[in-house]
């Protein structure tokens, strides 16, 4: 009997171990990525996407759930991509989702989280009708949740005017391959190629899902 305990316990240890990470490649896609103005989660305050571009050379928004766990694994990534290179033209926008504001900036306090974060949505229960929702099954993810999902903006392509940001974009359906994704920022900021960088394993992996004491749709 204790025999068939311990290769449990190491059965769920190693699929647990094999299964952090949710990776997905950087992909271009047709979307019409649309302009908002959303609560930043910090102070309450209104932040507008369109004003955030201005004098950026490449903007990054991820859309994310606190309770998620490639959220929190993605979320130490991005915080180091806007340290290292947001006073060279990069800057990152959080915008939060499917879970209370309250949760959202604990999270945010817990990564030592430092560029912009807002929130679109407040509860599981909005998740088929946020554009996040909208922007995802446009471009092809099957995701439950679809968190961590990130878009790539270049301010130089930018629509003139109008609800319409952008009409084709790079787009991350998962979590960011930090190698690729830190090229391909060096790249649009004009930055040399860093030789010494070596792209870690993707393996696809753990489902994001609400914790249990969170009410699901």
């Amino acid at each position: 009997m204790k025999t068939l305990l311990l290769l449990a316990i190491l059965l769920v240890s190693f699929t647990f171990a094999s299964a952090q990470h949710e990776y997905a490649p950087l992909l271009e896609k047709e979307i019409s990525y649309k302009d908002w103005t959303y609560k930043s989660i910090k102070d309450g305050k209104d932040v507008n996407l369109r004003s955030m571009t201005a004098g950026k050379k490449l903007v990054l928004v991820v859309y994310f759930a606190p309770w998620c766990p490639n959220w929190k694994l993605q979320a130490p990534v991005a915080q180091a991509f806007y340290e290292k290179y947001k006073d060279k033209g990069l800057e990152i926008i959080g915008v939060g989702e499917y879970d209370t504001v309250e949760k959202m900036k604990a999270s945010l306090e817990t990564y030592k989280i430092t560029f912009p974060a807002v929130y679109e949505s407040d509860s599981t229960s909005a998740k088929q009708i946020t554009t996040h929702y909208e922007y995802r099954k446009s471009t092809g993810d099957t995701r439950n949740w679809g968190s961590p999902w990130s878009i790539f903006i270049e301010p130089a392509n930018l629509e003139k005017k109008g609800e319409i940001l952008v009409k084709k974009a790079t787009i991350v359906n998962g979590e960011l391959m930090e190698a690729e994704s830190e090229a391909f920022i060096r790249e649009k900021l004009g930055l040399p190629k860093d030789e010494k960088k070596t792209e870690t394993a993707a393996n696809k992996s753990e489902v994001c899902e609400p914790t249990l004491n969170l009410k699901k749709p």
